[in-house]
C-alpha cells in the first residue's frame, strides 16, 4: 500500500505545495521502508522519522497559509505545532489554539485527526521515555507513515485547496 500511497500523492497538487525538502524526505522515507525489511529490528522508529519531520514543516506552512500562525510563529525556534495543535490547550490559548482553528475552519473530526497523528507518529515515536519506551514493529511503522501521508493529503484539501481540482491533469 505504501507503493500506492506514494503514487498518489506524487499526482496530488499536494506534491507542489511540498518544498523539496520535504519531497525529498518522503522519498528517501519510502527509500528506507523499501530496503529495510521486517524482523531485523527491536524497534522501527527510524522508519517514521522522515515521514514526521516532513509532517511537523508540512503543517508549520499550512498553519502559517491559512492564517492559523504568524510568520514569527512559523520562523521562531520556540513555536511548538504540538502545543498549538494539542484540544487540552484550546481554552488556554483562546484565540490562538490552532486545533480550535481547524474546527471552526473545517470539522472537529479532521482537527482531531491532525491532532492524533501528530501525537502518535511524531511525539510518541521520537520522544523518549525511560518508564514507557514506544517500540514499533515494522508493520506499524508502515501504517504511520501511510497514515501521515493522508492526513496531510486530506488537510491540504480541506483547509488550503477546498475549492479547487486536487489531481494535476
Amino acid at each position: 500500500m505504501m507503493n500506492n500511497m506514494l503514487k498518489i500523492i506524487q499526482s496530488h497538487l499536494i506534491w507542489n505545495y511540498f518544498s523539496l525538502t520535504q519531497k525529498d524526505l518522503i522519498v528517501e522515507g519510502k527509500y528506507l521502508v523499501d530496503i529495510i525489511k521486517p524482523h531485523r529490528f527491536k524497534d522501527y522508529s527510524f522508519l517514521v522519522f522522515p515521514f514526521a519531520k516532513t509532517y511537523e514543516g508540512f503543517l508549520k506552512q499550512l498553519f502559517l497559509d491559512v492564517g492559523f500562525i504568524t510568520h514569527m510563529d512559523y520562523i521562531s525556534d520556540h513555536f511548538r505545532v504540538g502545543k498549538y495543535l494539542s484540544p487540552n490547550m484550546m481554552h488556554r490559548l483562546k484565540e490562538k489554539s490552532v486545533f480550535a482553528s481547524i474546527r471552526n475552519q473545517t470539522t472537529e473530526d479532521l482537527a482531531k485527526k491532525i491532532w492524533q497523528v501528530w501525537k502518535d507518529g511524531r511525539n510518541e515515536v521520537i520522544h523518549y521515555y525511560p518508564h514507557n519506551l514506544k517500540r514499533i514493529s515494522y508493520a506499524q511503522a508502515i501504517s504511520m507513515d501511510e497514515d501521515i501521508l493522508q492526513t496531510m493529503v486530506r488537510a491540504y484539501d480541506q483547509l488550503k485547496n477546498h475549492n479547487t481540482n486536487q489531481y494535476e491533469t
